[in-house]
Formats: structure tokens, C-alpha cells, sequence
């Protein structure tokens, strides 16, 4: 049934017709796209028996209208709310949650209601201010308007509903900070739930505590709000008879309060998603009643001895789930064998060292372990899972265990998750798989298995979604899995060999990357993939041309073929992938002209089609990919200018044009590159991908600081500007000195003419500049030698002249990026002439008055100098050479005078610093 609905008879009792006419009155102003209230019609005499009312069965006054809707396929009830409601003087329970008013507000008239018990519009697409006339709506007992775009100034018109059991107001702007006072003066209530309400810190008086009647209050639910670790000072004062605190995702620091381990009633605490950081109180461990502990998402460290020493298993009988990842909890897993009620046990994301204990295998009730991203080692064995019969979730991906299971061993559970990634198991393909027939994630990625793939593997289970075998040296080919449905299938990184397979219609992730597959990929026309949204056949002996069938995967948003031996032309059907982010046809053969239908690929971000045979003119409509990042072209055959159109490209931080036919000048219009500018603008390398992936991480091969280099994770950091080897003409524009974020520039192997712009030393982010084999010519500027992050320098076979200014940067680089430029000099050239004739670098002003010293003086005193050094020389050196005895007492001299001038420099600084 899609409402549920609960109807009462009520015998022989007719039901009020005042009532009815009301209800009927209710009705029109509703819409009801689904005929919800089909059975509300006027010949229809017995209202009692319509869907959603309830009726007393001694008096026939309709006591309930319960109106949510439970079935989400189908459309709400909304419209207008009449005030009709009010003759319904015995109505106790109203329900209109779930359903859809518009964004009208509360009808005031509700607060009329004056029998009224239980009111709820949950998820009902209300807004504006919550009627604070609801407190005259003494006899409630049940308020929930959670999930509203609603807002109150204050909660003190709750005052009045001193039989209040339960309110909920979560997602409404509950803001003023005398919500607590408000609260703590309704001394029914039990379950208070605040939800993302955006509550404050408060500082209650201890009048307040003391006279506040709120020791029933067993529920606090306060999760995503703006509550500091402050709230503790309070929170112990509430209520004595506290069973469930949820505090998560607030600001609360600091170590967590040894208090809640004092709370007697405390069944379940979640302060996950804040930064509470030390260890785990101790009193905790001591909590009988705690069935369910949320600490993840915090900076909690130490050890888990805190919680789990001293046997608190034995003490802590009531505990059934324990979340503790995303923290940084080091030591060694404890034994954890008697908490015999464990249903749940994740540990993820710590970094816990050591072994697995194989008393876990001793949790007869666990449901889910989880212990991915640590630092675990050593074995686990048979022993681990001896008594796990309900074991669904097996998480031990990203560790160092290995797992040693006899291949007769027969599992005592069926798995839904198998994920023990990198868990070493091969080299064999583990034969307990077999026995599994109901998982629908299996990943045993870089598992060292270097098997055959076994047939079995592809008919497991029919429930299977992802599947990931990537990064181990599987052999053998991959059968049709066009009926077999796999969200997600990786198997990259393997040996495995033939034809792509088939695979199923609805599949949403295919990588099958640095493998051994062969043929052509012609079968992507054979089905419809209108599911699919990445495609990954990089890295593989694939050939022949891309088929020209690509509308019927319009949703792809990720396309990888790059370094195959694909041909031909690139198909124009490509431009219907009107969803494509990412475009990876690097490494192949294709030739002829990029197709203009590409430009309806609006939303692309890179596009990598180097080393190809491609050819024409870089096309204009490339400028107009607003969302451009990444665009390489690299070593194809392109000619004519650069388009000015390219500047459109503002998002662009790699833009790569090297290597192709390129001529003309420079366009003027590159600062027009805002991601370049900008020095703090960077981008993330991961695209969304919306199914069984965290993200897909894009990745680009960059030319850089002179080698090639694959660049994933910190891809979005790269800014870098490659338009070498083409044969491009003119000046280097001035608009380059505004690209404040640029780190590499490489402009060499041109025709590249006129000076260097004065003020690139503006462009402070350069690490790499490449310039050479050009026609630059002009001095070098001295804002060159203001670049701190230059790391990689080349001027050479230019046509620089003067000499290299002085800078640490700029002479701690060797000779040969200067080389080929006959007219420069100075360090770390040969010295300028006017250094050689001025060693000590004064101006003629500043010399002292004093004799003249000719040149032929000088030849003389250097012809001199050369015999004096000859003989000087052989004198000593050929004796030294001669007489073992001298040569040993002439070392042993120097020694002595090396280690005495040591210490007298080290002596003569240290007083000069003084």
C-alpha cells in the first residue's frame, strides 16, 4: 500500500456529519496529484472508513487524520490548509509529514486545536516563523516540525507544554541563546532533538539547574549545530537519567570528559566529527549499559588501551558497536574476544601497528570489521573467523597483513563486502572466494596474485557491483559480461590479454588500463551504454580506428585511450558526449583535423591528445571551453598561429603547444589566463564520479624541469605554459610578466626575437624558465635575478649581450644555460673586460690616485710568473715524487697547517659575529 494509512470502524456508529462536511471542506483546498483521498467523496457516508482516519469507536468523533506520505515514487499532498480543521473539536493526532505545502507557513489556527496531542509535519515544505501561538497547545505531547525551513526568536512560548514528551525541531533556525533555559523547563520532556539548528554556546546560572524539573530527560540530540566544548559544563546537569547523547559534528576540542563514563544509563554517545583529541577516557571502559560508541572523525590519539584495558569486555557486557576511524589512534589492536554482543567494529583510518588478534575470531555476533588505512602486519589465518558466522563487511584493505587460509578452507559466512586490498595472498588466486556467492563489492587489488584468472571468478555472484582485481599480474582474458551487471569493474594494472569484453548495459565504471588487450574496440557499438560514465582502455595493444557510435554513450564523463595504437581520424560522434570532463587520446596515430562537433563538449576540463599525427590549424572553438584546465597538443603536426581565441581559455593552468608547426607571433592576450595570474588559485585534479569511487584522480604527462613526469594528486598545483619547438616569430610579449602564478614557461627552439621583458620579475612563482635556441637578444634583466623559486634556467644560442646581473640566483647556475651568447659576460662566465681591467669593481671616481702599471709589464710579469711556476713546481713536486720519506713528512706538515688555520678562521668569525 503506498500510505499506510490506519483505518477504525467504528461498528455501528456513524460518524459525525459535521466532521465529515469538514473534512470534505479540507480536501478541496488540497492538492492531490495521486488520489490519495479518492475515498473521500460525499456519497461515501462512513468518513471513519476514509484513508487516514481515525475515529473513537464509542463516540464516532474523528480523533486522527494521519496524512504522511510513505511511498516516495509518488506525489504529496500540498495546497492550502483550511481552517475547517477546527471543527474537528476531538482531533488528537494530526500527521501531514512527508508531503509538500509550498513554502507556506504554519497555520496559526493549528494552536486552536486545543485537544490536540500529537502534531507532526516533518519533511513538509514548510517555512517562515514557527507560530509561538503552538504553546497554548497544552495537552501535547508530541511536537516534530523538523526538517522545515522554520525559525523561532526564542523557545519560550514552550513553556506552557508542561506535557511535552517529545519535541523535535531540527533544521530550524533555533539561534537565541535562551533555548537551553527554555528547555530545561519542561519537565516531561524525554527526547529533545535540535538537529542543525544552529545552536550557540550557552553559560546557564546553577539557579537554573537547581530549579529546573528536566531529570526525565533521557535523549539529547544536538548533532551539527555551533556547540564548543563548553557545552560540558552544562550537559552533566541536564538530566541524571541520560541514555542517548549525540553531540557530533559541533566544535567541541579537547580531551572528552571522564564525566560520560559516570552517566550509569548511557546506552549510546556519538561526539563523532568534531576535534576532540588525547586519549579515550578510561571511564568509558566501565560504561555497562553502553551499547553503541561514535567517536569518528576527531584527532583522538594514544592507544585504545583506555577504553578496552583492564578486561572492560568483561565489565562493558551491553556494547554492540564501536566507531572509532578517521582518528589517530596508534598501539596494537586490543583483545577484544568477550565483548561477546560486538556487532560492529570499525577501527579505519588510525594508525594501529602490529598484529591482528585471533580472539576477534571469537565474536560470534560481529557483523562488520573494518581496519583499512593502518599500518597492521603480520598474519591472518583460519582462526581469525572461527566463530564469524554473521560476518558480512570484511574491510582490511590498505595494510600489510597477509592472509594465510588453506586452500580446503570452507568460510563460515556469506559476505556482502569483501575489501582486503593489498593484503597479500597470492600468488595463487584464493580458493575461499568460491564459497562466496552473495558479495556485492570484492576487492583483492595488489594482492600479489600472479595467477590464471579462474573461470569461476566471473560467475560468483549475480549481486556483484563493484570488482576490483587491479594491480597484480593476473593472466589469461576476460569472458562477455554483457548479462552479468557490474557497477564497477577494475582490472588495470594486470597481464590479462585478448578482445575488450562485453560487459553489461547499465556498467558505470570500466578501467582496464596497463594491460595486455588487444583488437579493436568496435563492441562499444554493439550495446547501449547509456550508464556509463568512465571509460579507461589506456595502456594496451589496442588498434584500428575509434568507431563512430559515441551518442549512445552520452553520459560518459571520463574517456581514456590514450597510448594504444588506435588510427585514423578522430569520429565526430565524440561531440555528443555532451557530459565529457576528461579526454585522453595521447600516444596513438591519429591524423587528420580535430572535428568541430567537439566543441559541444562544453563542459570539458582536459583534453590530452598529444603525440598523434594531427593536423590543421589549432581551431578557434577550442577558446570556448569555459571550464578548460589542462589542454596539451603536444607533438602533433599543427600549423599556422596560435588562435587568439585560446586567450577565452581563463581557467587554463596547463596549457601545452610544444612540438608541432606552430608559427606567427605570440598573442597579447595571455594574462588573460586568470588561473595564471592569480598565484593563490589552484583547482582539484579529482572529478566526481558517482558510484562505487571516492573520486576519479585526473592526471596529465607534463614536461618537466626537462623530464617527462606523470602528475596526479598535486596536479591541480601545476601552472605551466610549454609552446617550444614550433617556429614562432616576434617579441615575447610584455603581458608574460603577468602571469604571477606561473611556474614553468619554456618558449625554446623558436624564432623568437626582440628583448626579455624588464619586469619578469614580477612573474614570482617561476620555477622553470626555458627560452633557448631563439633570437632574443639585449641584456638580461636584472629582475631575472630576483626570482627566489628559480630552479631551472636556460638562455642558450640566443643573442644576449652585457653582462649577467649580479644575484645569488643567477650565477648559482652552471655556464652552459648562458652558453651560445657571444656578447654576455660576468660570472659564471669569463668576467667582463671591464671586471678584468677593475678587479676590484670601483668606479673610476672612486680609485685612489696612483702610479700607472703598463702593458708590457704586465707581459713581462706574466711570462715570469709561468717559468717561475714551472720550475718551482718540478722542484718540489718531482723531489716529493722521488722520496717516499719527504712525501710523508711534507703531508703531514700540511696537515698540521690546514687543521691550525681551521681553527684560527673559526676562531677570528666567532669574535667577528661578537
Amino acid at each position: 500500500m503506498d500510505y499506510d494509512f490506519q483505518t477504525v470502524t467504528a461498528g455501528e456508529i456513524r460518524c459525525v456529519m459535521r466532521e465529515r462536511e469538514a473534512l470534505l471542506r479540507f480536501k478541496q483546498g488540497l492538492t492531490d496529484d495521486y488520489e490519495v483521498l479518492s475515498s473521500w467523496e460525499n456519497d461515501q457516508k462512513e468518513c471513519c472508513e476514509w484513508k487516514g482516519v481515525q475515529c473513537s469507536n464509542t463516540t464516532g468523533h474523528v480523533t486522527g487524520l494521519l496524512l504522511h506520505r510513505d511511498d516516495y515514487y509518488f506525489s504529496p499532498i500540498g495546497g492550502k490548509i483550511t481552517s475547517s480543521l477546527l471543527e474537528l473539536h476531538h482531533l488528537k493526532h494530526l500527521d501531514l509529514s512527508n508531503n509538500d505545502f509550498g513554502g507556506s507557513r504554519i497555520p496559526e489556527f493549528f494552536a486552536s486545536i486545543e485537544n490536540l496531542e500529537i502534531l507532526n509535519l516533518r519533511w513538509s515544505n514548510f517555512s517562515g516563523m514557527i507560530p509561538p501561538q503552538l504553546g497554548n497547545l497544552t495537552k501535547l505531547g508530541i511536537l516534530d516540525l523538523s526538517a522545515n525551513n522554520v525559525w523561532s526568536e526564542n523557545l519560550y512560548w514552550l513553556s506552557n507544554l508542561l506535557s511535552l514528551s517529545q519535541l523535535d525541531l531540527s533544521g530550524g533556525n533555533i539561534s537565541d541563546p535562551s533555548w537551553l533555559e527554555a528547555v530545561l523547563k519542561l519537565r516531561s520532556l524525554q527526547t529533545l532533538s535540535l538537529n542543525g539548528c544552529m545552536l550557540v554556546d550557552v553559560t546557564p546560572s546553577a539557579y537554573l539547574f537547581a530549579n529546573s524539573s528536566s531529570s526525565s530527560l533521557s535523549v539529547l540530540d544536538l548533532p551539527n549545530n555551533r556547540l564548543t566544548s563548553s557545552a560540558f559544563n552544562w550537559l552533566f546537569n541536564v538530566s541524571t537519567s541520560l541514555v542517548n547523547i549525540d553531540l557530533a559534528y559541533n566544535q567541541l576540542d579537547g580531551p572528552i570528559p571522564d564525566e560520560f563514563g559516570k552517566l550509569k544509563f548511557l546506552e549510546e554517545l556519538d561526539l563523532s566529527g568534531n576535534t576532540l583529541a588525547n586519549e579515550i577516557p578510561k571511564s568509558l571502559g566501565s560504561s555497562s549499559h553502553l551499547k553503541k560508541l561514535f567517536l569518528f572523525g576527531n584527532i583522538l590519539g594514544e592507544s585504545l588501551e583506555g577504553l578496552f584495558g583492564n578486561q572492560s569486555c568483561k565489565v562493558m557486557t551491553s556494547l554492540e558497536e564501536v566507531h572509532l576511524s578517521n582518528n589517530q589512534i596508534a598501539g596494537s589492536i586490543p583483545e577484544l574476544g568477550a565483548c561477546s554482543k560486538l556487532r560492529y567494529l570499525d577501527l579505519g583510518n588510525n594508525k594501529l601497528t602490529g598484529e591482528v588478534p585471533s580472539s576477534l575470531g571469537n565474536l560470534s555476533e560481529l557483523e562488520y570489521l573494518r581496519f583499512t588505512f593502518n599500518s597492521l602486519e603480520g598474519l591472518v589465518s583460519e582462526a581469525h573467523f572461527l566463530k564469524l558466522h554473521r560476518l558480512k563487511w570484511l574491510h582490511l584493505s590498505f595494510n600489510s597483513l597477509t592472509i594465510h587460509i588453506a586452500p580446503d578452507w570452507i568460510p563460515p559466512f556469506q559476505l556482502i563486502s569483501i575489501q582486503i586490498g593489498s593484503c597479500k595472498m597470492g600468488p595463487y588466486f584464493p580458493t575461499w572466494l568460491q564459497t562466496q556467492t552473495n558479495f556485492s563489492y570484492l576487492d583483492i587489488s595488489d594482492a600479489g596474485i600472479s595467477d590464471e584468472v579462474p573461470k569461476w571468478l566471473w560467475s560468483l555472484s549475480p549481486k556483484v557491483s563493484l570488482f576490483n582485481i587491479s594491480h597484480n599480474q593476473i593472466r589469461g582474458s576476460i569472458p562477455q559480461l554483457s548479462s552479468s551487471f557490474i557497477e564497477m569493474i577494475d582490472v588495470s594494472s594486470n597481464k590479462l590479454s585478448g578482445p575488450v569484453p562485453l560487459l553489461h548495459p547499465n556498467t558505470s565504471v570500466v578501467l582496464f588500463s596497463n594491460n595486455l588487450f588487444s583488437g579493436s574496440i568496435s563492441s562499444i557499438c554493439t550495446i547501449s551504454y547509456t550508464m556509463l560514465v568512465l571509460l579507461d582502455l589506456s595502456n594496451n595493444h589496442l588498434v584500428g580506428s575509434i568507431p563512430n557510435c559515441w551518442e549512445n554513450v552520452t553520459g560518459l564523463i571520463v574517456l581514456n585511450l590514450s597510448n594504444n595504437n588506435l588510427s585514423n581520424e578522430i569520429p565526430p560522434s565524440l561531440g555528443s558526449l555532451s557530459n565529457l570532463q576528461t579526454l585522453h587520446l595521447r600516444g596513438n596515430n591519429f591524423s587528420g583535423e580535430l572535428p568541430s562537433t567537439l566543441k559541444n563538449c562544453a563542459i570539458l576540463r582536459l583534453v590530452d591528445i598529444g603525440d598523434n599525427k594531427l593536423s590543421g590549424n589549432i581551431p578557434p572553438w577550442l577558446g570556448g571551453s569555459s571550464s578548460m584546465t589542462y589542454l596539451s597538443i603536444r607533438e602533433n603536426r599543427f600549423y599556422g598561429s596560435i588562435p587568439p581565441e585560446i586567450c577565452s581559455l581563463t581557467e587554463i593552468q596547463m596549457l601545452d603547444l610544444s612540438r608541432n608547426h606552430l608559427s606567427g607571433k605570440l598573442p597579447h592576450c595571455f594574462d588573460n589566463f586568470t588561473s595564471l595570474v592569480d598565484k593563490s588559485r589552484t583547482t582539484t585534479s579529482t572529478i566526481g564520479i558517482p558510484v562505487g569511487l571516492d573520486g576519479y584522480i585526473d592526471y596529465a604527462l607534463v614536461q618537466w624541469k626537462g623530464q617527462e613526469a606523470e602528475y596526479r594528486e598535486t596536479l591541480g598545483l601545476l601552472k605551466l605554459v610549454d609552446l617550444s619547438s614550433n617556429r614562432l616569430v616576434g617579441n615575447i610579449p610584455r603581458t608574460f610578466s603577468n602571469l604571477r602564478g606561473l611556474i614553468s614557461l619554456n618558449l625554446s627552439r623558436n624564432n623568437l626575437a626582440g628583448s626579455m621583458d624588464s619586469n619578469i620579475g614580477e612573474m614570482e612563482m617561476l620555477e622553470c624558465l626555458d627560452v633557448s635556441r631563439n633570437q632574443l637578444s639585449g641584456e638580461i634583466p636584472i629582475g631575472l635575478g630576483q626570482l627566489n623559486y628559480l630552479a631551472i634556467l636556460d638562455l642558450a644560442n640566443n643573442n644576449f649581450s652585457g653582462k649577467i646581473p649580479s644575484s645569488t640566483q643567477l650565477q648559482s647556475f652552471d655556464g652552459s644555460v648562458y652558453a651560445g651568447n657571444n656578447g654576455l659576460c660576468g660570472r659564471p662566465l669569463e668576467l667582463c673586460q671591464e671586471d678584468v681591467a677593475d678587479p676590484s669593481g670601483e668606479n673610476d671616481e672612486e680609485k685612489d690616485d696612483g702610479p700607472v702599471i703598463g702593458l708590457s709589464f704586465m707581459q713581462g710579469f706574466a711570462i715570469s710568473m709561468a717559468f717561475g711556476f714551472i720550475f718551482g713546481f718540478w722542484g718540489v713536486v718531482g723531489s716529493l715524487f722521488l722520496k717516499k720519506s719527504w712525501r710523508n713528512a711534507y703531508f703531514g706538515i700540511l696537515d698540521v697547517i690546514g687543521d691550525w688555520m681551521c681553527a684560527t678562521t673559526t676562531l677570528f668569525f666567532t669574535k667577528f659575529k661578537r
